[in-house]
């Protein structure tokens, strides 16, 4: 790219609203400074196994947004990175951002010499904590930066040291400090994204405390050829294969108790993670248990083809309890059918909780007069200053084609306060 650049955005946000964000600025002719908390860009897309309605593998459309920033030298990624202060307007932002240590420098290929040679584990946070990694370790098999990454928190630093002599491109330095980076740009763009709630919150739901109940978020990585089980829908306790799943769908959400929100995209998605288990299961049963079925638009079809799967049953009532047999290791769900007002008891191998989307937190960044959220949590889309601009899950619960939309709807708000 050649010219003078119209001037700098900051895109706070690593995930797909945030890569989309960074690579349509730079591609508008301004500077891009791409900042994300984790040690790789692609947030929640890229631990999903499939996008609906299309159900293509979501690396597709992610790989080709990766290109774009790799290739784009207007494009600044700051990973493990979190902005601290914004002060200033539009036009003029003054942005520090506290840069946490890799440990691991460019010169490093992936090897895994280093992985072999280092003796602690950790759990892996991409993969929701059910396996585990190195202290120092690959986030995923695309991750951008390609480039390992050492974990702060359990790495024993250089009093073991055993990575260093394993590494053979010296691309290891456990010395490496933090740093802060002081930014001068013209707009601001929120990406921030959303977190799965906790769903060990839930009364009666068994999270944490029954194996056989697990995440939707969990469900996406277990349906993944490179999850904790290779692809394989199977039961956590054991191991065995699922001959029946229940999908619980509102699981915290449109609840005084906990989330009152309806967190919008949970309907298709357990109906698209129903697809997963028929794919592998054509013989199972599978349950949705429904306050309603929310569909809209275009996704009604997708809806009406899950309809047609004679095996899938769809239960209109909320679950109130789902309890283990301790002996075989499965579930009962337990709620009241609203259509015909009888009582439920439904034995499953396998219970997969749809708990609603919340906003990524983002009390750490200082600004004037805060970041104004709505009653949800969510951000607002006015900001009360004209250059501070938000998209995609920081403002409400979203697909991902909307959320691609939302970010190139902010950048082009964004431009105005950019100059030639």
């Amino acid at each position: 790219m050649t010219g003078t650049p119209r001037g700098t955005i900051l895109v706070i946000g690593g995930g797909i609203s945030g890569i989309t964000a960074a690579v349509e600025a730079s591609e508008a002719g301004c500077e891009v400074v791409l900042v994300e908390r984790q040690a790789f860009l692609g947030g929640r897309v890229a631990r999903s196994h499939q996008y609906f309605p299309k159900m293509c593998p979501p690396h597709c459309g992610l790989e080709i947004n990766l290109r774009r920033v790799k290739t784009n030298p207007r494009v600044r990624c700051l990973t493990l990175a979190e902005v601290e202060e914004i002060s200033g307007g539009p036009g003029h932002y003054y942005v520090r951002i506290r840069q946490h240590p890799r440990r691991v420098n460019e010169k490093c290929t992936v090897c895994g010499a280093c992985v072999d040679a280092c003796p602690v584990e950790r759990p892996d946070d991409f993969n929701l904590g059910m396996t585990s990694t190195k202290a120092i370790y690959q986030p995923y098999e695309m991750a951008f930066p390609m480039r390992l990454a050492i974990d702060e928190a359990t790495c024993l630093g250089p009093e073991c040291g055993k990575c260093l002599p394993a590494c053979p491109f010296d691309a290891i330095d456990l010395t490496m400090q933090a740093a802060t980076v002081e930014l001068d740009v013209q707009a601001v763009i929120v990406a921030t994204g959303w977190a799965p709630f906790d769903a060990a919150r839930i009364a009666g739901l068994g999270f944490g405390t029954v194996p056989n109940v697990i995440t939707n978020v969990m469900m996406e990585r277990v349906a993944t050829r490179t999850g904790p089980t290779g692809g394989n829908i199977v039961r956590p306790s054991d191991g065995k294969p699922v001959q029946s799943v229940a999908f619980v769908q509102c699981a915290g959400s449109r609840d005084d108790n906990y989330l009152r929100h309806c967190s919008g995209v949970c309907c298709l998605g357990s109906l698209k993670q129903a697809r997963y288990v028929r794919a592998q299961y054509p013989e199972a049963d599978i349950y949705i248990f429904y306050i309603d079925i929310r569909a809209p638009g275009r996704l009604e079809d997708f809806y009406a083809a899950s309809q047609a799967d004679e095996r899938l049953h769809l239960i209109k009532g909320k679950v109130a309890k789902i309890t283990e047999d301790a002996a075989t290791g499965m579930l009962a769900v337990e709620a009241e059918d609203t259509l015909t007002g009888e009582p439920v008891r439904q034995p499953v191998d396998l219970v997969v909780l749809a708990t609603g989307i919340v906003p990524s937190d983002t009390s750490g960044i200082r600004i004037e007069g805060g970041l104004r959220t709505d009653a949800h949590g969510f951000l607002t889309r006015e900001q009360g200053s004209g250059g501070l601009l938000v998209a995609g899950c920081a403002t409400r619960p979203s697909d991902v084609a909307t959320c691609v939309r939302d970010a190139t709807g902010a950048v082009a708000k964004a431009l105005q306060f950019c100059t030639e």
